[in-house]
């Protein structure tokens, strides 16, 4: 696969023109994750049209460019991924595709080191699951409208009407979380999930976040990982854990299983998105409806009676 990539590429450095210049007509965007192809519907509007690589389902850490995906791209005037190594296996297909001449724009990239989490897996990395922040994802709706702009200076009206109403959207969704959260006691704010996805969500909005795998889900938790998180559970009397879209229930399940044997009977309290957005034509379908459908099922499970 790696060498038909490598083909794939040169055939379109041979084939294509080394230049950003596009017709007329709406830009073509292309996206990795559907978190990020919602944020560039949000912000592009009618001026171009967005493709995102990576459907519902589709873990990103585990993704691989196919030999469509790089084509996809190589068609694209600009392409847009989340960064901070979350697509860690397409990160060589970005470098060539930027010396292609696509521009090429990590949506992460103006974050300040000191507002990341440091990943505990991967020294001198920081954990890419931003997005859970609407805060932090706020800013990087910013950095995106900014790329929009200086890319297609033409439509910068657009770009910048369409930021200004996402961003105060971000703002109420974000009080409107804090509110339903506010329904779930201090001492059940503990989220354990299938990964750790949820670090930014927790410093956000005060919850104490324990994942069973590592920041990525290429790192694959052992028994004895099972047996520690189980132990936690149990001591703590965790109403509830969760399951991942994105990710096999596997391991939750195994958990759930360990906690029983302890003599606590711990509930699958739902499953949360993580890493992508719900299928097309749901409530989760884009990033405000995700973060909603997260919130209230983690307060549902972990507050019923509030």
């Amino acid at each position: 696969m790696r060498l038909l990539l490598l083909f794939c590429l040169v055939f379109l450095s041979a084939c294509q023109p080394q230049t950003t210049e596009r017709g007329d007509g709406p830009i073509r965007i292309v996206a990795t994750t559907s978190i990020v192809g919602d944020l560039a519907r949000q912000i592009a509007g009618d001026a171009a049209t967005v493709e995102a690589l990576m459907g519902a389902g589709v873990d990103p850490h585990l993704y691989q460019a196919s030999q469509g995906d790089v084509q996809t791209l190589g068609n694209a005037d600009l392409i847009l991924y989340s960064g901070l190594h979350l697509e860690g296996r397409m990160e060589e297909v970005f470098e060539q595709m930027d010396r292609l001449g696509r521009p090429t724009f990590a949506v992460t990239d103006d974050l300040p080191r000191d507002s990341l989490v440091a990943s505990a897996n991967y020294p001198g990395q920081a954990d890419p699951h931003v997005w859970m922040s609407v805060p932090l994802w706020r800013r990087a709706a910013e950095r995106t409208a900014q790329a929009l702009i200086d890319f297609d200076p033409e439509n910068a009206e657009i770009y910048r009407s369409n930021r200004d109403a996402y961003l105060s959207r971000l703002d109420a969704l974000d009080a409107d979380l804090r509110t339903i959260l506010s329904r779930v006691p201090p001492d059940r704010r503990v989220l354990v999930t299938a990964h750790d996805a949820f670090n930014y969500f927790g410093r956000t909005y005060g919850f104490r976040v324990e994942g069973l795998q590592g920041i990525s889900t290429a790192t694959e938790a052992g028994t004895a990982d099972v047996q520690n998180l189980a132990a936690s559970i149990a001591s703590r009397r965790i109403p509830a854990i969760f399951v991942e879209s994105s990710v096999s229930p596997r391991s939750i399940e195994a958990v759930q299983e360990a906690v029983r044997s302890r003599g606590h009977d711990v509930q699958i309290g739902g499953s949360l998105f993580s890493d992508v957005l719900g299928d097309d034509g749901t409530p989760a379908a884009t990033y405000e409806g995700m973060m909603r459908a997260n919130i209230t099922t983690i307060a549902d499970a972990l507050a019923p009676d509030a």
